[in-house]
């Protein structure tokens, strides 16, 4: 069997990138992404060094690693989640080089697993929340096989269930995926994020019930940290309300817009602190849905954002 000299598995950047991606998207966490590719690496050095070497792909084997680990996760997850004060978003991710255009970001620190992160259609807000109503086996099989093209046979042994169970898997996703709807970006999405921004600054109800779909939904993510809504606000009008009562309580909030999950959204930030990281779906030039989140343990990527 050929041997893989040990060292390539610390040399290989690239590895740790794809295993921070693979994560992420199975759990919506970079702290979690984070901790569950260390854990994967910490297994790898907990091998003896003749198992090691009898390894014929280490990247192979530590993405196997990972997402048994995120499986597990998933599973506990829930009951976590029951226990979370209001709803519970997927934590944002900025867009480090857009804020160095702006001449706010500061360098990132080396191997900042935020920054590792690809900025695709795979982590928009919309689609992780789909994700987040997946089975934890629909969903590692899913990402997987439909995001990151793994084979079955791989998946396999991840979930410890056969190939065909795993299409299975992937399949009943994919439906969930469809039933949802979830849209991809639009090309007019800043334009109508930049008119929300406007109405938002003028406390103009009518503008924002104007850019705002009826049945728009808000569901925002404070973690029992901070002050907000615990359950979403329904209708353009009482989300309008909402957003200019929470204009006139923040003295001094600066909106900012900018890349959230690679995708247009908003920031707020007071006293140069980000305070808020809000991302949009927009379906026909109306704004649908708005997730809003405000726990500032989820807040940390954005921390030398600004």
């Amino acid at each position: 069997m050929r041997t893989v000299e040990t060292s390539a598995v610390e040399t290989r950047g690239d590895d740790r990138r794809q295993l921070v991606n693979v994560a992420y998207r199975l759990l919506g966490s970079v702290t979690e992404a984070e901790d569950a590719v260390q854990d994967a690496y910490a297994r790898w050095y907990g091998l003896p060094r003749s198992r090691r070497e009898e390894i014929r792909s280490p990247t192979a084997w530590l993405t196997t690693v990972t997402g048994r680990i995120c499986l597990d996760l998933l599973g506990s997850a829930r009951a976590r989640r029951e226990r979370y004060v209001g709803a519970w978003l997927p934590e944002p991710l900025p867009d480090r080089a857009e804020w160095h255009h702006a001449g706010g970001a500061q360098p990132a620190a080396p191997g900042d697993p935020a920054d590792q992160i690809v900025l695709d259609e795979s982590v928009t807000t919309a689609f992780l929340v789909v994700l987040e109503s997946m089975t934890p086996a629909e969903r590692v099989a899913f990402v997987l096989h439909d995001v990151f093209r793994y084979p079955f046979a791989d998946i396999a042994g991840v979930l410890g269930r056969t190939p065909a169970a795993c299409k299975q898997l992937a399949a009943s996703a994919r439906r969930r995926v469809g039933a949802a709807g979830a849209p991809a970006r639009t090309a007019d999405q800043a334009d109508v994020v930049r008119r929300v921004k406007e109405a938002w600054e003028n406390k103009d109800i009518a503008a924002l019930v104007g850019v705002l779909d009826p049945a728009a939904v808000m569901t925002a993510d404070g973690g029992g940290m901070v002050g907000t809504v615990l359950r979403p606000v329904e209708g353009d009008a009482r989300i309008a309300q909402y957003m200019v009562a929470i204009a006139d309580k923040a003295a001094g909030l600066e909106l900012l817009e900018r890349s959230v999950n690679g995708a247009p959204g908003l920031v707020a930030r007071q006293a140069g602190v980000v305070v808020t990281v809000a991302s949009f779906e927009v379906v026909d030039g109306a704004v649908t849905r708005i997730w809003v989140v405000r726990n500032p343990e989820k807040l940390r990527p954005w921390a030398r954002a600004v």
